[in-house]
């Protein structure tokens, strides 16, 4: 049996970062992943946006570990050459009606201390995105996008050398806990961890069980997506949102081009019971037509075509519009450290998140 200081579950970016961190403070580490590479669930099955920390409740983890993310996500990519852009973004109101909406998520913006927000007019938004409809805007300049395999293979080189030990096609088959620590146990070997970080995304519910952790709920929602012809792409410049969605469900279908060129519309938002499943039931192209042309009036059905799809581990139910980050010590188990419900803003907020991980860690266990 092999001991380790810190066993981390789960190799996506929040798993990595952490890692990394807890690797840097000097202690032992290992990451178990199920998949034969890392990042493949949620790391890599998303729009890539680097996002301001505009919507998140002010006080919240999504709110302050977005805007410290975000700094510590572009002086990371700078060192280790990651491909990303600091492009801006607008979000528009379509009309008239929208704009107390408007100025009210600015005003949420400049109380959680995003950088740089502006209230924008028509004429600024056709400077910068001739082709999109809109009466106003906000224009965040910090916003950019990233290009999240490249993120996800330099945080893993990073960690690794930093003394992480990556292991790889490693699914956690089972877990028992004693005075020594937290036995885990996968299909090649058993490792003896003193804390086990529980980065398990889509399934942390699951792993917190079966470590003999509290139990907690990941609600999995599947976020569809549509893209650009690419004789169509020169339509869109950067980032374009839509207000959020009044229910709280999302951000809206919006518009991202990302660092290879692509355009992309969505996320939808679609709650679902298993965790493995993005293609079933997908739906029409068309489905997405009505919102792209809310922003885009130019563009025609035959202009788009369906893209990728990703699922969010969010930690709350349907009936409910929001729910924290789960960064803290299990209550049952203190050998247990959780960041679970890891969704949006989570790629962003990675190293932040990481650092958060790594204190609680070396913290107290009381």
């Amino acid at each position: 049996m092999e001991r380790i200081d810190v066993a981390v579950i789960g190799a996506g970016v929040t798993g990595l970062a952490s890692a990394l961190e807890i690797a840097a403070r000097g202690r032992a580490v290992c990451v178990l992943e199920r998949h034969p590479r890392p990042g493949l669930d949620i790391s890599t099955h998303n729009s890539g946006v680097i996002h301001g920390g505009i919507y998140y409740p002010a006080g919240t983890l999504k709110s302050r570990l977005c805007i410290d993310g975000r700094r510590l996500l572009y002086d990371f990519c700078v060192r280790h050459h990651v491909t990303h852009s600091r492009c801006g973004k607008l979000i528009v109101a379509t009309d008239d009606s929208e704009q107390p909406r408007l100025e009210a998520l600015y005003r949420r913006g400049c109380a959680n201390g995003v950088e740089g927000l502006q209230l924008v007019d028509r004429r600024f938004i056709a400077r910068r995105e001739p082709a999109i409809r809109a009466v106003a805007g906000i224009f965040s300049p910090e916003t950019g996008i990233v290009d999240a395999e490249a993120l996800v293979k330099a945080l893993l080189h990073a960690a690794e050398a930093a003394g992480a030990i990556f292991l790889p096609a490693s699914p956690l088959r089972s877990a028992s806990s004693s005075g020594a620590g937290i036995e885990l146990r996968t299909s090649r070997e058993t490792i003896l961890a003193d804390t086990v970080v529980n980065a398990a995304g889509l399934y942390a519910d699951d792993v917190s069980k079966m470590l003999g952790g509290e139990t907690f709920t990941i609600y999995p929602v599947r976020g569809e997506y549509a893209e650009l012809v690419p004789a169509r792409r020169s339509l869109v410049n950067a980032l374009v949102y839509p207000l959020p969605h009044p229910a709280g469900h999302g951000l809206g279908i919006h518009v991202t081009k990302s660092t290879a060129g692509a355009v992309w519309f969505g996320p939808t938002v679609r709650y679902q019971s298993r965790k493995d499943d993005y293609e079933d039931d997908r739906l029409p192209v068309d489905a997405f037509t009505d919102a792209v042309r809310q922003l885009l009036p130019a563009v025609m059905p035959a202009d788009l075509r369906l893209s990728g799809s990703g699922i969010r581990p969010k930690l709350h139910p349907e009936s409910e519009s929001f729910a924290d980050f789960l960064i803290r010590r299990d209550r049952q188990n203190d050998r247990i450290v959780h960041a679970a419900g890891i969704e949006s803003p989570g790629l962003t907020s990675c190293l932040a998140v990481g650092r958060m991980v790594a204190a609680i860690v070396e913290g107290p266990t009381d």
